[in-house]
């Protein structure tokens, strides 16, 4: 029986780098696997998936995911799912259920400000199995908030739910430590 997966951590706890290497093993096993992201994330061009250690793997997009499109495949996993719909969340749902095709979601729970994006709350409502993929904070707690910072190193509370970045704007941080709004001793902006 194929499940959805929802496998979310804070920054730098390399979902990206998982989704690759589970889609590496079934493709290993002679399995037919579809990478999706959203067409919004694109800061590694239109087509492509690349995690911050160096690993990459051609993609599509889950806006042009259909029920028929999926047919045929052996696994769906989906990388950035903060930045899914609860409607695409659904069709998920869907070709899990009606396709019996496991889908494996990879993304952020909530956002700089701690609250869920609209994908993710879904994804905790309907998926089978929600797993942490864990990283730790510059203290060595579990990392569990996303933090944005400016330029000046100041972590922001407020602003839009979504601006792309990576280490140049965004760091894990311990609830503590995003709370205090602390980077931490030695943190330099761009050396997250």
């Amino acid at each position: 029986m194929a499940k959805l997966y929802f496998k979310y951590g804070a920054m730098g706890s390399s979902k990206t780098a998982n989704a690759i290497m589970v889609q590496y093993n079934y493709m290993e096993r002679g399995q037919k696997v579809l990478m999706l992201k959203p067409k919004l994330e694109n800061r590694d061009g239109a087509s492509v998936v690349k995690s911050r250690c160096g690993l990459e793997t051609e993609c599509r997009f889950v806006e042009d995911l259909t029920l028929e499109d999926a047919r045929g495949y052996d696994c769906i996993i989906v990388d950035e799912a903060q930045f899914i719909t609860k409607e695409q969340v659904r069709l998920l749902v869907r070709i899990v259920d009606e396709l019996n095709i496991p889908v494996i979601c990879y993304g952020l729970r909530a956002d700089f400000k701690g609250d869920l994006f609209p994908g993710p709350e879904a994804l905790l409502a309907w998926a089978d199995i929600i797993e942490e993929i864990k990283t730790i904070c510059w203290c060595g707690k579990k990392a569990l908030h996303n933090a944005r910072f400016d330029s000046n190193g100041n972590v922001l509370k407020e602003g839009e739910q979504v601006v792309l970045g990576a280490n140049d704007c965004y760091i894990g941080l311990c609830r503590k430590h995003w709370k205090e709004g602390n980077l931490g001793p030695d943190f330099k902006p761009g050396q997250a």
